[in-house]
């Protein structure tokens, strides 16, 4: 099954998942294990391929979120876990949104830090760019061009560096097989983008997010039960550029520790 880290407290605390992106890891977290470890059992996860992942079986020629969610379930189910609190990245939101709608029994609270929630023109434009661009380059080249366009600017560098570390544990062949989940990427959006959310969920976004922002700000203003914090002077892996801050509002949120207000500021 998946490569997992779990870090208990008692058996009684609630249990925390974190969901990463693609071309992420386990190290994703890396800023936010310490924090929530005092308050909750915490589950954090390689996805198929990614981290230390490797081989999982069974193998498959491409992949869809239904093998994703297979995968995430099985370490779920292994663990006992019947009941958890969720943390996503990027890509991860529509992963949590294709477990919910799967075993909505499963999920508290979702939070989804820079979140995937509508094919917008300017991400179908990217999307199609790189499955061109994947008949002449590799993986590695393409993902370095894509994370300087997604995280373009100077207080991007170490979120942009961390991920790109991360990506480089993702082979070629590996790759091509989670290009197949494009396929159904652009129809499971628009679906989840006029899904209503039956959970409390916390929508975390950087200002800078060109390329996801507006969708999220859309997506939040549908749901009742979603609110949306926005880090002003941040791109999109905000729980890396922001972790300090990340962590203040998540915690707050998970704990039920007063209400948020729809947009925050960078403290100081």
């Amino acid at each position: 099954m998946l490569h997992f880290q779990t870090y208990r407290i008692h058996d009684d605390a609630p249990w925390l998942v974190f969901i990463h992106g693609a071309g992420g890891a386990i190290a994703t977290w890396k800023y936010q294990t310490e924090a929530f470890k005092p308050f909750f059992n915490l589950l954090l996860l390689d996805l198929r391929d990614h981290g230390l992942s490797k081989n999982v079986e069974p193998s498959f020629q491409s992949y869809n979120f239904d093998i994703v969610c297979d995968d995430i379930l099985e370490v779920l189910d292994h663990l006992k876990i019947d009941h958890a609190n969720f943390i996503s990245l990027s890509l991860g939101s529509a992963i949590l949104q294709r477990l919910d709608e799967r075993r909505p029994e499963l999920i508290d609270k979702m939070v989804m830090a820079g979140g995937i929630f509508r094919a917008t023109l300017r991400m179908r434009f990217l999307i199609n760019i790189s499955q061109f661009l994947n008949k002449i380059l590799s993986y590695s080249q393409i993902y370095t061009l894509f994370s300087l366009i997604i995280l373009p600017k100077k207080n991007h560098q170490k979120s942009r560096r961390i991920y790109r570390l991360q990506a480089k544990q993702l082979t070629q062949t590996e790759y091509m097989k989670w290009i197949g989940l494009y396929g159904e990427f652009f129809k499971v959006l628009d679906e989840y983008f006029h899904r209503k959310l039956k959970k409390v969920s916390l929508v975390v976004m950087g200002a800078e997010d060109h390329v996801f922002f507006k969708a999220a700000k859309r997506f939040v203003a549908k749901q009742e039960k979603a609110r949306l914090v926005v880090f002003e002077k941040c791109g999109h892996i905000c729980n890396i550029e922001q972790w300090q801050h990340f962590n203040e509002v998540a915690l707050k949120f998970l704990r039920g520790e007063g209400q948020l207000t729809q947009s925050s500021a960078t403290p100081g």
